[in-house]
């Protein structure tokens, strides 16, 4: 099939990444609203979260079997149906009357988007020319590190300025196009379809032990883990779940989801890299506004703004990246990225409570600098080595491992600094006797102003939990940047393509 060029090659790009960006853009956005959604619908704040959750698991479904579905109705006919049911659920989501139709619509728009991110990357390549494939996916790629930025500032923006409704509702116009556009210039590009039999024994483990998993993890930090017997019961039931559901998928003919891509070796290195430092990336995203919210006094909108900058780089780069990538071994390239990356979370790590908006600020710019040369060549030299009739099936996986890595991250971080807090608040208080020049000069300061007796002692144990959430912050960061570390090695595990690229194969260097 020719690859397309020109203006038609143009307008399927923008297409394309728009609902991505559409489809990312709504796991975030809706974080901030939340307070908003649960008041209009009269439900506690606890329950508003499920429209989140429900969100998340039906993309983790759906997303493990884009390759599946592809191979039923063809990878056009599928994302152009992804496209457009999304834009008619987002509307559902805005129009809802009640809490119950919010969650179990989420639930759809999540099933209906997971195919928009890994079609859209696998038509991407098909459609470019081998020497312009390194544009695409820059161009591509760029809203992945922008949007869950965007997501948090946009969502609070309209929420405050306008009605929650709207951070559905502006899916509409973008998805009807998107899918106009994509079904006008690629509906003669279809892809084969087979009538291998369906494996609903392993849809049947995968919706059970992928929903069990998703909860488990949204709802752990809220249940306390496993003392509640509800997550037990959900660890229990997606462990046996996922085990014989892999077991099932290795030994299966047809099987549901294509494990043995795993047998590539350059598949499963960067799949591993990119699940591990994503889930670093939006740690970085999820944490640094919530301490900045709780605890440093900014509102939601400019603790958004603060890591905005990460946003900048990515977009002015993005066609410098493709060049570098047509250049330079990828290899070198991603290691470059991580000795960068390392930097900038040592440099997290030495945050205190006097650090400046513009300081904040600034460090994203630098995240930001660094996330610009991480993706692009990761999925790229991932991906080089798949036939074309299995790609679908390797980007549905490899990024179902991504997002997946990201919504496990934010609960491990959030896990993380909690309890580093406990534990620094403790060790802290240890300190505060009043014996000591320290707390005689703060009491006799707080004292000086006003404040006396209970008031004074409680007015201490705030600036010591401040301090001790400032410095789980840095505990944090500076995990990150050990796991960059122990991931830098990894990188050296993967294998350089020989110059002989077979034909039925993406070539992407």
């Amino acid at each position: 099939m020719k690859p397309l060029r020109g203006f038609p090659l143009f307008i399927v790009t923008f297409a394309l990444a728009t609902a991505g960006f559409m489809q990312i853009l709504d796991t975030s956005i809706a974080n901030v609203s939340i307070p908003y959604i649960a008041g209009d619908l009269a439900v506690s704040n606890n329950q508003g979260t499920w429209v989140i959750t429900s969100f998340a698991v039906g993309n983790a479904i759906a997303l493990p079997l884009t390759g599946w579905l592809a191979g039923k109705f063809g990878a056009v006919r599928l994302i152009a149906l992804s496209m457009l049911l999304f834009a008619l659920l987002s509307w559902i989501c805005g129009a809802t009357l009640n809490f119950p139709m919010l969650v179990v619509s989420r639930f759809f728009q999540g099933v209906v988007g997971g195919p928009l991110i890994p079609l859209g990357q696998s038509l991407l390549l098909q459609s470019y020319p081998s020497e312009k494939k390194h544009f695409g996916l820059s161009f591509f790629f760029t809203v992945i590190v922008i949007a869950p930025i965007a997501g948090p500032i946009l969502g609070g923006w309209i929420t405050q300025d306008y009605h929650w409704p709207w951070i559905f509702y502006i899916n509409v116009p973008i998805g009807c196009i998107a899918t106009l556009i994509v079904w006008k210039y690629l509906r003669h590009r279809e892809t084969p379809t087979n009538k291998n039999p369906s494996d609903w024994l392993g849809l049947g483990l995968l919706v059970i032990g992928i929903s069990s998993l998703q909860i488990l993890l949204d709802k752990g930090e809220e249940w306390d883990w496993f003392d509640s017997p509800f997550i037990q019961t959900l660890g229990i039931i997606s462990a046996i779940a996922l085990t014989i559901l892999i077991v099932w998928e290795l030994t299966a003919k047809h099987p549901l989801i294509e494990l043995r891509l795993f047998k590539n070796r350059n598949f499963t290195v960067g799949t591993f890299i990119t699940a591990l430092s994503y889930m670093l990336f939006f740690g970085a995203i999820v944490i640094t506004p919530l301490w900045l919210q709780a605890f440093m006094g900014y509102t939601a909108l400019w603790a958004g703004l603060s890591i905005a900058p990460m946003g900048i780089f990515p977009v002015i780069l993005s066609i410098a990246v493709a060049k570098m990538m047509n250049r330079y071994p990828l290899q070198n390239i991603i290691i470059w990225c991580f000795l960068c990356m390392i930097l900038t979370f040592y440099l997290f790590s030495l945050f205190d409570t006097d650090i400046s908006f513009e300081k904040i600020a600034l460090t994203r710019l630098l995240l930001g600098f660094t996330i610009s040369f991480y993706f692009n060549p990761l999925v790229a030299i991932s991906h080089q080595d798949i036939p074309v009739h299995q790609l679908s099936s390797a980007t549905g996986l490899f990024h179902f491992f991504r997002i997946f890595a990201g919504g496990a991250g934010t609960s491990l971080f959030i896990y993380l600094w909690d309890r580093r807090a406990i534990l620094h608040h403790h060790q802290l208080a240890e300190t505060l006797t009043p014996f000591t020049n320290n707390t005689q000069e703060v009491l006799w300061t707080l004292n000086s102003v006003g404040i006396k007796g209970d008031a004074a002692l409680g007015a201490l144990d705030v600036m010591v939990t401040e301090q001790a959430y400032v410095l789980a912050t840095n505990d944090v960061f500076r995990f990150s940047m050990w796991i960059c570390i122990a991931l830098l090695f990894l990188i050296f595990f993967f294998e350089r393509k020989s110059s002989n690229a077979s034909s039925n194969t993406i070539s992407l260097e």
